[in-house]
């Protein structure tokens, strides 16, 4: 039987085991990423370098967004680093706080040190 998610909402759904990134794929298509191959997930305060601006895709070929919108407007800008791989994943929620108080309970947000 499958688990109730953790949070749920248009751009991403999280469970106890597992994100799911909505619109990750041209044209359509969402990515799973399992939790235990994220190697970190930083939080950003949006900006131009942080992403607030793609709404879709790369324009530095090292961070990926999937599709949102409304990422110009969004409080924040998760930052999601998996395991052996040279690219991040940058997402947006549609509540944030939310996220990030489930993130962190799983241990993925790191913290920096400023």
């Amino acid at each position: 039987m499958e688990q109730a998610p953790l949070y749920k909402d248009k751009l991403i759904e999280i469970s106890n085991d597992f994100i799911i990134l909505r619109n990750y794929y041209f044209p359509f298509g969402s990515k799973r990423i399992p939790l235990e191959e994220i190697e970190s997930i930083t939080v950003e305060k949006p900006s131009l370098s942080a992403g607030k601006w793609r709404i879709w895709g790369t324009g530095n070929l090292t961070t990926w967004f999937p599709l949102d919108l409304e990422r110009p407007s969004r409080d924040r800008i998760f930052l999601v680093s998996i395991q052996g791989k040279g690219i991040r994943i940058g997402f947006t929620a549609e509540n944030s706080e939310a996220v990030f108080r489930i993130l962190e309970q799983k241990g993925a947000i790191q913290h920096s040190s400023a």
